[in-house]
């Protein structure tokens, strides 16, 4: 790898600060003063600026608690995106699957690409649950319509059987396992209600950390880890 894109991966700056890091001499390879961004050197080497040794960062695993305000994506014209909120040096994140705008609640980014998959393919069945407050009260009716697939024309498909725990009359746990666009609030509203606060808590064997408040977030246990297979 490039010592100049080693940098940048790896110490949160951007390649125009690396280029000027290293044309200062504030750069060292094994402890010799680099000036060469184009420098070829392996992970095994220690690389430092300033005398700040540069650990490679590998991939990386976080959860964290997605405010409203806020898209689920690398990048956007109009809104912040959940990134943003990751200050510490991290290489190629991406969010392991979606929330929308107004939805908050647990997201998990990595850099580990199959491992996002197997978060987001209905293939893996990680289940994902959420707290809906809705607009009317849920009837019986409904909740055996949701637990037993709902059809969306645009996809020309039922949604596979979810599991409703009922908090109180307006307030319900809903337990999914795939994730189609804008899905939960769409189901609501073929049961003819409507989600008015949509707040997801668990991803597999994942659950929301309670000490995180909204916009903190922490590095996944290895045992969370493990559990995505």
């Amino acid at each position: 790898m490039r010592l100049d894109k080693y940098l940048c991966h790896n110490a949160g700056i951007t390649r125009n600060e690396a280029k000027r890091a290293i044309k200062k001499k504030q750069v060292t390879v094994d402890g010799e003063v680099q000036t060469n961004g184009a420098l070829h050197i392996s992970t095994e080497q220690e690389i430092a600026i300033n005398n700040t040794v540069i650990d490679h960062l590998g991939v990386q695993y976080f959860m964290l608690n997605k405010p409203e305000g806020f898209v689920s994506a690398t990048e956007d014209n109009n809104y912040p995106t959940v990134l943003e909120l990751i200050d510490q040096p991290a290489k190629g994140l991406h969010p392991a699957g979606r929330l929308d705008l107004d939805t908050t609640g647990l997201i998990l980014l990595t850099n580990d690409g199959k491992w996002a998959h197997n978060v987001t393919s209905p293939n893996h069945d990680c289940s994902k649950t959420y707290l809906v407050g809705l607009d009317k009260e849920i009837t019986d009716q409904a909740i055996e319509t949701l637990e037993s697939g709902i059809y969306f024309k645009s996809e020309d498909r039922k949604t596979r059987p979810a599991k409703v725990t009922v908090v109180d009359s307006t307030t319900i746990e809903l337990t999914i396992s795939e994730g189609m666009f804008h899905q939960v609030k769409r189901m609501m509203a073929a049961v003819d209600n409507e989600v008015l606060e949509l707040h997801r808590f668990r991803i597999g064997d994942i659950w929301l950390d309670p000490d995180l408040q909204p916009g903190e977030y922490r590095p996944l246990t290895e045992t969370e880890i493990n559990s995505i297979k």
